[in-house]
Formats: C-alpha cells, structure tokens, sequence
C-alpha cells in the first residue's frame, strides 16, 4: 500500500555511495544538491563536513531524471480517463521527472490561449515538470507562426491518427509547418492506406473484426509510406523533425538514410512496441491496441536490434490511458492507446537486463537525447549547476504489476501481472524528492521547462 508523506527541503541533499552514470560514464560517487541545483558531483567516498540530509544509497544506481516526450495525461476535457495529478504521480514513481504533453484533448490545444489555460492545470496539479506541445490544424499555421516557443517544446503534427480537426493532411499547409524553423513531432501513418485498409476489412467481417487485423488495417505499408514522405520534406526544408513511435525496422533505416542529408531528422520508439507485437493479441486482445499498432515479432526483434546500435534517438512512451470498460469493447468501439509511464523505466531496465541496452544507452535515450533534441535548459544530464532532475533505481529489487501498485487513474496496465527485476527507489525534481521507496511528496509542484529555441 502506498503513502502520502510530506517533506520539508533541506538547505542541501547529499546522495552518497551511489553508482552514477551519465554521458557514456559510470562511477561510485555523490551527489550535493543545493535547493533546485547539482552544486556538487564528486567521486568516491563522501567525506566532506557539509552539512545536509544524507542518503547513503548503497550502490543504486542514479540516472539523470527520465525525460518523456511523449504522454497524453487527458486534460482537459477527459478526465475520468486521466488527469494531471494522477498521471504525474505515477510518473513520479516511475522515475519520470519531465513529462511533455499531446495536445488531443477538449479543447484541443491548438492556439496559444488553450496552451495557456493547459498550463494552469499542469502547473495547479503536476509534481512532475512538464511542457506542453501545440496541436497542428490545417488552419491555425498564423496563430502558431506566433507563438513563444521559449516554454514550448515544439508543433505536434498528426499525418494520420487525429483526433477532431486535427488531421493535417493540406501539402502546402505541411510544407508552412515544416519551413517554419521549429521543432516538429509527428504521427506517421498514412490516412488513406489506412482508411483503404479499413473498408476491405468490414467487407469481409462486417462489424465483428477480430483484434488481429488492427496490425492489417494500420499497416506496415502506412508508416512506411508516411515517413518516406515526411523525411523528403524535412530534407527539402532543413526541418527539424522527430518522428514518434517509430513501430517498423524500415522505418528506421529510412530516417538513417535521411539524417545523412539533415541530421536534425530523429526517431522515437517507444515501450509498446519494444515489448509487444502481433502475437500479445491473443493473450491481451484490445488491451494492446493502440496506433501505430504492434507489427510481427521479427519486427520488434528488428526494433530492439536498431537500438541496441543507437539508430533510435529516443525512447518514450506514448502513454495514453482508457478506462477499461473502454477498451474492453469491440474493435470499432474500443479507443486505441495504452497507459505506460509508471514502468516504462523498469521495462527499458528489463531490456538492459537481457541485453538490448546499457545503462548508459538508457541515459542516453530517456535523459540526454531529448535534452539536446528539444534544447531543454539545464536538464538532462547530471552536471554541476544543472537543474536537480535525478532518477535512482535498485536493481536488485523485483516488483510485480499488479491492481494493488498501479496508479493509474484508469487503474489497469498491459503488464499487469508482469515482474520487473528492477526498482525505482526514489524520484527528485528540482531538488525535490516527490517519490521515496512507496511514498509521495503531495506538496511540490513541477514547473514547465524552458527551451532554447
């Protein structure tokens, strides 16, 4: 069971006899935070008279705080799904300390006044950071045009996928977005192929689909097609371009190929499709449905092996929850997407475990890469004089999944009944600690991040 606790801040934290890893390195070593800064990283035995709380961490590991660029907490406007709060928690004890939002939401947020009235919820309710992208129409290109990207990570463009008036699917209105200079995110999956796809299958089914066909209907043959296009328009256009949930080797090796003409052209995957594919449908059935779906298992393999030799920039993961009276519908009403945050780290561990990553490959992954992707200020990486952003984990701990521990508002997850060989022990953001071994911090608020764009 877990508890709420609350936690006067110390003038500083000393973290001692930690493992530390961070930009390609790993040593025995402490920490000194100094209110919402690393003052200090030394290493060896911590032996100096400063005064402060000190953690003796016993050799758990720190990692700069995870990043996740991609999370959909459903406010506002779909809150019995998700809110700020609670997602952020469990992303808390996921060892998450930044969090960037999607802006499929009610109302979308895709003006620069919807982006401010977002951001009073999260700053009200998050204990995470956060930043809070801008949606794409095929209309609002003047109103984004003028927008102050100091505080926001970049435009979310859906090329397939969208939720309300969000499908962008205008070529000129496409090409005014990616000329504009500013980061841009994408949905890659092609609209029409898709929609092809749709009508032969109901032709053959009717109504009653089997979950199966989720991986025909948004197929291989979609993201292929979508990425290709969007990488010759990023190339035309110098664009700086992050392509999310990458679920296709070719994919991959076509954003390689691009990257050689504009290397400002990066991928994303994410834990859905490092760890499922086509033959989870069977034992998980819509619980696994999200967009893009899962592909075969030679795919996934295709996947784990791209980033074990670094071509993915990023991992993330997509967490999208549904109620579970939700996704427990037929296929045509079931709503695709999965929560995820609060294993996400311990699933990527799994895989450092089994020998896909190493620890320093997930520093690089979820902390330094979507720092220097995003040019996030001051984050990302453990540095003297940076932003107190850190993630410790034991890795001799297990954990299974179970309703007890998820804190999910939807409160179900695909690992359900899964055990992790690894554990967050505890969570700092800006100095703060929101998470220790089971409890909260339920007084910090996380703040939005700059960016230097």
């Amino acid at each position: 069971m877990l508890f709420l606790f609350q936690y006067i801040h110390p003038m500083k934290i000393i973290l001692t006899n930690a493992t530390i890893v961070n930009e390609g390195k790993q040593f025995t070593g402490y920490i000194i935070i100094n209110n919402d800064k690393i003052e200090k990283v030394g290493k060896g035995e911590f032996n100096s008279s400063i005064s402060g709380k000190i953690y003796d961490l016993n050799g758990k590991i720190i990692l700069p705080g995870i990043i996740d660029i991609h999370v959909h907490f459903r406010e506002p406007g779909l809150t019995h799904k998700a809110d700020f709060y609670s997602e952020s928690r469990a992303a808390a004890a996921g060892g998450i300390t930044t969090v960037f939002d999607m802006p499929n939401v009610k109302p979308q947020t895709t003006s620069i006044q919807t982006w401010k009235e977002k951001k009073q919820i999260a700053k009200q309710k998050s204990l995470v950071n956060f930043a809070l992208y801008l949606g794409a129409t095929n209309s609002n290109f003047d109103d984004l045009k003028k927008a102050d990207y100091s505080l926001i990570p970049g435009i979310k463009i859906f090329m397939g996928s969208s939720t309300g008036n969000m499908l962008v699917d205008k070529k000129e209105v496409i090409s005014n977005f990616f000329s504009l200079g500013k980061q841009i995110v994408i949905h890659s999956e092609d609209e029409n192929i898709i929609k092809t796809n749709l009508e032969n299958v109901i032709r053959k089914f009717g109504e009653e689909i089997p979950i199966y066909m989720h991986s025909n209907i948004r197929s291989k043959e979609a993201c292929i097609t979508s990425t290709k296009k969007a990488v010759d328009i990023a190339i035309k256009h110098n664009t700086k371009l992050h392509i999310l949930h990458v679920s296709t080797p070719e994919e991959i090796e076509i954003i390689a190929k691009a990257k050689k003409q504009n290397p400002n052209i990066t991928a994303e995957v994410v834990i859905n499709h490092l760890y499922f594919d086509t033959s989870d449908y069977e034992r998980l059935g819509t619980l696994v449905k999200f967009n893009p779906a899962v592909k075969s298992p030679e795919d996934r393999q295709g996947l784990l092996k791209a980033m074990s030799h670094d071509k993915i920039d990023t991992i993330a993961t997509d967490h999208a929850p549904h109620t579970l009276a939700e996704k427990q519908n037929s296929y045509l009403k079931s709503p695709s997407g999965v929560p995820m945050i609060q294993h996400s780290l311990q699933a990527a561990l799994e895989l450092y475990k089994k020998g896909y990553l190493t620890l320093n490959q997930i520093a690089e992954k979820m902390a330094h890469n979507p720092a220097k992707i995003f040019k996030i200020k001051n984050r990302g990486f453990i540095r003297e004089g940076y932003y107190a952003d850190l993630t410790i984990v034991d890795l001799n701990e297990s954990m299974t999944v179970n309703k007890e521990n998820i804190l999910y508002k939807c409160g179900w997850s695909p690992f359900e009944g899964h055990t992790f060989h690894s554990k967050v022990y505890m969570t700092i953001v800006n100095g703060n600690i929101v998470y220790r071994n089971g409890k909260f911090n339920k007084t910090q608020r996380g703040i939005n991040v700059e960016f230097e764009q």
